[in-house]
């Protein structure tokens, strides 16, 4: 693997100017917005806080949702990639499983039947509601001698996701007073996210980035067909069941965290394969670095668009994944 990244100087110069644009981003972040603070204030808040306005600003607000931004981007491009490449499909994304809807069904149910009302315990359920169909979709799409084929994945995630959103709507249509509850988090955001929701999630993310790392020369040969993949000696059952479990340690974790946020699963991976090809081992870092700063440069112009109130982050990417989604959805069909 190292002797592969030395054999690639332009990749990897690529890489670490996406990397410098990453932290250029961040910096950026923890600037920029309603209270704008110069960057030697910003300095001093980590150095030498005082407890004044912009240093509570700093520590308290601006250094937490840029953290979150950071996870939770690379979490949900780099489960986009891998779920692109489970299923063979380009328009797939950590949504096709269904972890957005089964996330938003246990929250509400939540909510409405046991009056949790917590961020933290919004995190966990939404944790558990998202592996629980990611699982079921795995399960529903292994059925027969086949296996998991891509089709079946497909169909199954499909099914599994009006399943739970039906039953979502249905709930918020009964007790009307819970979509107020829990608007802000269906939307998808950063905003007042903490580092003691993160700090819980964080490994499990991290878990993920390693595990979709050591899958990247599998995920190559699955990309060639089940049948050459097994003919060339690998075992293609436990290297999707461990790719399911990455997508859901990373966009579970990124629901957990910020609530469904659409699209960056989707559009990160084309980007990426744009400037690095269709490698798994340079698309899988480069899906790192590169959600992380769709997410937090989303999150920086969320801040101004009708300032000095804030626009959901979920929604910015939304205004811009959805044009996106039609130009591949088109070339798609096409090819």
């Amino acid at each position: 693997m190292g002797e592969y990244f030395k054999s690639n100087p332009r990749k990897m110069i690529g890489l670490l100017i996406v990397a410098v644009l990453m932290v250029a981003l961040a910096a950026a972040g923890v600037m920029l917005g309603y209270t704008r603070i110069p960057w030697r204030e910003a300095v001093d808040a980590l150095i030498g806080y005082d407890g004044s306005r912009e240093h509570i600003v700093v520590r308290h607000q601006r250094i937490p949702r840029t953290l979150v931004g950071m996870a939770v981007g690379a979490s949900l491009a780099t489960a986009g990639a891998v779920m692109q490449a489970l299923t063979r499909n380009p328009l797939a994304s950590p949504g096709l499983f269904g972890i957005n809807a089964g996330a938003a069904f246990f929250i509400v149910i939540a909510v409405s039947f046991f009056s949790f009302s917590s961020l933290q315990a919004f995190s966990w359920i939404a944790f558990f509601g998202a592996a629980v169909s990611a699982i079921a979709v795995f399960a529903a799409g292994s059925l027969g001698r086949e296996g998991a084929t891509p089709l079946k994945l497909i169909l199954a995630g499909a099914a599994m996701t009006a399943m739970f959103s039906s039953l979502t709507q249905g709930v918020l249509v009964v007790h009307e007073k819970t979509l107020e509850e829990v608007l802000f988090w269906l939307v998808g955001s950063v905003q007042g996210r903490s580092l003691d929701l993160l700090l819980p999630v964080i490994p499990w993310m991290i878990a993920g980035w390693i595990g979709a790392l050591l899958l990247a020369k599998p995920l190559n040969l699955l990309m060639l067909g089940d049948e050459v993949a097994q003919s060339l000696g690998m075992r293609t059952g436990l290297v999707k069941t461990a790719a399911v479990a990455v997508v859901i340690l990373l966009a579970g974790g990124s629901v957990a965290v910020a609530g469904p946020i659409g699209f960056v699963g989707i559009m990160v991976p084309h980007l990426a394969r744009a400037l690095f090809g269709n490698d798994h081992r340079w698309l899988l870092p480069a899906c790192m670095v590169l959600g992380a700063s769709l997410l937090v440069a989303a999150d920086i112009g969320a801040r101004f668009i009708i300032m000095p109130e804030e626009v959901p982050v979920g929604v910015m990417t939304a205004l811009v994944g959805v044009p996106f989604f039609i130009v591949i959805a088109r070339r798609s069909v096409s090819a």
